[in-house]
């Protein structure tokens, strides 16, 4: 088992910890404000210090840790869900109308970032997790099917998919028995690249003001109500701007430490 994974999987399951503890427990209400208390330092009862409105930011931290998850996990199934059948619907289909049309509908959506999605999609519904998640998730459906796609049509070359054939399988069937788990280990890893660039698209939209709305605590609203007291109270940059770091850079070390673990070829060329 490689360093990456272990690492990796040791920073993920402190996130997800926190996410967990903070339905049962915080330090503090995270909602709860106490002006003569505001922007406190690191240390003492707050061990993380206070934000402007004297809010306990270890507590924020931890809450705002489920609402990133959450809205990572539920967009990345969503593109999981939608692009691995259009994924696999193209590459059996190759060449055919319907593979034309799924490929340049992905184009279409790969035109247009999460983030302009975002706003067109609050233009019409307003700012709001509910929102984020559909932007990121629709961002995500392209990215899965390209990817199972690219996959699977290497193994519809292959003999044990030419004797399936043979035996009078369809080509669902033959999707569904005997392409898609073959191409599983790439979509878990693939799931874990997903879910750390969701965690980066949630805080971005909060951050501009189109994620998780009040009272909800985000990372990337605390970041842009921090924008103005670096100077005086940096602590409340530091400490949301590292818990992204963390998560994502925990995320990417076990996305690469289960490619390795799951792809024999990459861990004999390393040995």
């Amino acid at each position: 088992m490689s360093r990456n994974l272990i690492l990796g999987a040791a920073l993920s399951s402190l996130v997800v910890l926190a996410a967990l503890v903070s339905f049962l427990w915080t330090p503090f209400d995270h909602a709860a404000m106490n002006i003569p208390d505001k922007l406190r330092p690191p240390g003492g009862a707050n061990l993380l210090g206070t934000d402007h409105f004297g809010r306990d930011i270890a507590s924020m931290i931890m809450v705002g840790a489920r609402t990133s998850i959450a809205v990572a996990l539920v967009a990345v199934g969503i593109g999981m869900t939608l692009g691995v059948p259009l994924g696999l619907t193209a590459a059996a289909r190759k060449g055919s109308w319907l593979d034309e049309v799924i490929m340049r509908g992905n184009d279409l959506v790969f035109a247009f970032p999460s983030l302009v999605i975002a706003i067109l999609i609050t233009a019409v519904f307003g700012p709001g997790a509910v929102n984020a998640i559909i932007a990121i998730g629709i961002f995500n459906i392209p990215v899965f099917a390209r990817i199972t796609r690219g996959a699977a049509l290497s193994l519809w070359e292959r003999e044990f998919i030419l004797a399936a054939r043979v035996a009078g399988k369809g080509a669902a069937r033959i999707s569904a028995e005997h392409i898609l788990p073959n191409v599983a280990n790439l979509l878990i890893v693939q799931g874990t690249i997903q879910f750390s660039l969701g965690i980066l698209a949630e805080a971005g939209l909060s951050y501009v003001g189109l994620g998780a709305q009040p009272p909800t605590p985000s990372w990337g609203r605390m970041l842009a109500d921090a924008q103005t007291m670096v100077s005086f109270a940096p602590h409340m940059a530091l400490i949301p701007g590292v818990a992204i770091i963390v998560t994502v850079l925990g995320l990417n070390l076990l996305g690469d430490g289960l490619r390795d673990w799951l792809d024999p070829r990459i861990r004999v060329a390393r040995t």
